[in-house]
């Protein structure tokens, strides 16, 4: 039987040996009058996941360009969460036996 190993961090791991990976997520942003759509993608393995957010500047609020870009690219960011999520309980619903259920 395989012992626990801490790292640094607390984390409880099978197996001493470590493998370091790097995942990157584009963010792509349209800017469309007082409305701004983003789209974030991360790619696992040849798989492409996506997730999008918008934003709607209101006529009230100051001409801000970059409020828009931020607050919808948190919620392409924000929906992609959510999708890898959903694509990783279908998988390890694959290895057990009933519906998953995983919280971020």
């Amino acid at each position: 039987m395989r012992q626990h190993a801490s790292n640094p961090k607390g984390w409880s791991t099978m197996n001493t040996a470590s493998k370091h990976k790097a995942w990157t997520v584009a963010v792509e942003i349209e800017e469309m009058g007082d409305e701004t759509e983003a789209r974030a993608s991360l790619e696992i393995e040849g798989a492409t996941i996506g997730g999008w957010g918008r934003a709607r500047r209101s006529p009230s609020d100051p001409n801000v360009p970059r409020i828009g870009d931020e607050l919808a690219t948190a919620r392409a960011l924000g929906d992609l969460a959510h999708r890898i999520l959903e694509v990783t309980a279908l998988e390890v619903e694959q290895f057990s036996e009933g519906e998953v259920h995983l919280h971020s």
